[in-house]
């Protein structure tokens, strides 16, 4: 307590794993922990010694007080109060019109909050993007460099879980984060047995899932596996659920996407012959969203429009999708619609660059030379002029640049133009801070919703395949966002404030989910995907569909974010062998 109120890094040895505490306070205490944590500008959780003190620092509703209370003690994201600076440091969240808030859960957690008195920072125990120390001699060695002082215990920890993320959308808890307190327990009951399947998960935000009989269970967030840490904890975490439900699967899934680095953990694991000789099954990440939500939601008997919005995932095309209007049961989908694509300049590095984004998208609409004209009248200085000639011939030539239409590069591209942030330090941050500027200021019209309607081959828009027993090619209905971005510039041409613009492009997004839904006749819709986490526009769209008299669904214990991909690729696994075994058609009609 002493070396924290002289704003000293505590590393405390916890429940699940280590946490790195500081005294939230304290602007220079948090600087140097961002600094020595490599965590640039992500936002910092909280612990407030009572519900009291938390009042003090945010808003929470009775739900909210609730899931504060309850044993599983996540983290709450809640809205600051005013004036907030003189209880917390603003760089704890900067720029953030929320703070993810705990209360202590643990004995040692009590006694230390009760003498500290004051909000502290309580962030994982490990540098980003690696997984919780959760041994002693682990935390000496790789969080040295990081606290000045250790608190630890000698009561071994078998695995490691990290604190739970929980938003209230809607009026309903949605698990956005799940760990400790809710994992590793049941998620979903498939209405009959179905065997053993266990299901490798995505590459980012990532989980593992078992189905057992009847029953799912997924365990505890594991996270993004770009480090060998990080793919060494999502192995021993296939053998962790598989030994603890006691498992040995008939069936194993993972992902479309060859390069991810969960579908090459199943790779080694064959090629090592580590595991049995069983069916091996790649369900289509979107696909996958939309049954996570069918299986939590007991939506078994029905076909659905699931709509699967977020920044990537490999397609059945082969490019990258992402805003998907999906006809789905739990046997199959047809693909009835998506945004125009654009190229993702740089892959992967798009998402780390919004600019990126933008800069493709103006170019679709203005032309590349006009882009370019356009950024360095608006934004100068974001683009150096050897960097546009060569994204110049990247566009032409594709070279590095797969097609996306990808909801989630959209919000950042409209974050770029805006201005509102050209590169982004953590996965998501562009599109945070556009919902952020668009709650500032209520909407008043949405910009133009246009359609067009091409045909795609039956093999890119309907899964499985193999059981198509109709025609060989489908209509697909693809939203045309050229018009709304030309009524964006338009808009910044007048000098519309930035807030406004966002709140508009949320409008037109939540105006186009209604528009496909009347179009689509499928009275049970379900918003699934990382866009969702999204509160202005969930809360609008669910509002939106309910006045048209339709059935919403929503994430509430699995995430709506990648961390739920694995549940429906056990769903799916399941069903695909099932129809593979009994020749039950599955293509949704």
């Amino acid at each position: 307590v002493g070396a924290l109120r002289e704003g000293k890094i505590v590393a405390l040895k916890g429940i699940g794993g280590f946490q790195l505490l500081v005294d939230a306070c304290n602007e220079y205490a948090v600087q140097r922990l961002r600094e020595r944590k490599r965590r640039e500008e992500k936002p910092f959780a909280v612990m407030v010694p009572s519900l009291e003190a938390l009042h003090r620092v945010c808003v929470a509703g009775p739900l909210e007080e609730r899931l504060l209370l309850s044993p599983e003690s996540p983290i709450v994201l809640l809205e600051k109060r005013n004036n907030l600076e003189r209880a917390v440091a603003p760089n704890v969240a900067p720029g953030n019109p929320y703070l993810g808030l705990m209360l202590p859960y643990s004995p040692l957690h009590h006694i230390l909050l009760n003498d500290f008195n004051g909000p502290l920072v309580a962030t994982s125990g490990n540098l980003t993007d690696e997984p919780i120390c959760t041994s002693t001699r682990e935390a000496l060695e790789r969080l040295g460099g990081i606290a000045d002082f250790f608190l630890t215990h000698d009561r071994p920890i078998f695995r490691y879980v990290d604190d739970s993320v929980v938003r209230v959308v809607a009026g309903r808890s949605v698990v956005l984060r799940r760990a400790r307190g809710y994992a590793p327990l049941p998620v979903a009951q498939l209405p009959e047995k179905r065997g053993r399947v266990l299901a490798f998960g995505a590459h980012l935000k990532n989980t593992v899932a078992v189905a057992v009989e009847e029953t799912v269970f997924l365990s505890q967030h594991i996270g993004d596996l770009d480090t060998e840490p990080a793919v060494r904890a999502h192995e021993r975490t296939v053998k962790d659920l598989t030994t603890l439900y006691q498992s040995e699967p008939e069936i194993l899934v993972c992902d479309l996407h060859p390069d991810y680095a969960s579908t090459r953990s199943l790779e080694r694991k064959r090629q090592r012959r580590t595991l049995p000789p069983v069916e091996i099954v790649r369900v289509p990440h979107h696909y996958a969203h939309v049954v996570a939500a069918i299986a939590e939601h007991r939506l078994f008997d029905e076909d659905v429009l699931g709509i699967a919005w977020d920044g990537t995932g490999l397609g059945l095309d082969r490019t990258i999708w992402g805003s998907e209007f999906l006809k789905a049961n739990r046997s199959g989908f047809q693909r009835l619609g998506h945004f125009r694509y654009f190229r993702g300049l740089g892959g992967d590095r798009a998402m780390r660059e919004p600019r990126r984004s933008a800069l493709s998208v103006l170019t679709e609409v203005l032309g590349s030379s006009a882009a370019g004209a356009w950024f360095e009248q608006h934004h100068p200085g974001v683009f150096e002029e050897s960097e546009l000639r060569l994204f110049e011939q990247m566009f032409t030539t594709g070279l590095n640049s797969p097609w996306t239409c990808g909801a989630g590069r959209l919000f950042d591209a409209v974050a770029s133009v805006l201005g509102i942030r050209h590169r982004c330090s953590f996965e998501g941050q562009a599109a945070m801070e556009l919902e952020w500027y668009a709650a500032r200021s209520p909407a008043d019209k949405h910009y133009p919703v246009v359609w067009s309607v091409v045909e795609h081959s039956a093999e890119s828009a309907i899964w499985p395949v193999e059981r198509i027993t109709s025609s060989r090619t489908t209509r697909v209905r693809i939203f045309d966002w050229a018009p709304m971005v030309q009524a964006i510039l338009a808009d910044i041409a007048a000098n519309v404030p930035a807030q406004l613009i966002a709140a508009r492009f949320h409008a037109t997004l939540v105006e186009t989910i209604v528009d496909f839904a009347r179009f689509a006749e499928i009275s049970a819709v379900v918003l699934t995907g990382g866009c969702f986490q999204n509160r202005l526009l969930a809360e609008g769209a669910i509002n939106r569909l309910e006045q048209e008299g339709l059935r919403v669904f929503i994430h509430e214990r699995v995430p709506p974010n990648d961390g739920g991909v694995a549940v429906g690729q056990a769903v799916a696994a399941a069903y695909w062998h099932l129809g593979r075994n009994t020749s039950v058609s599955c293509n949704p009609r």
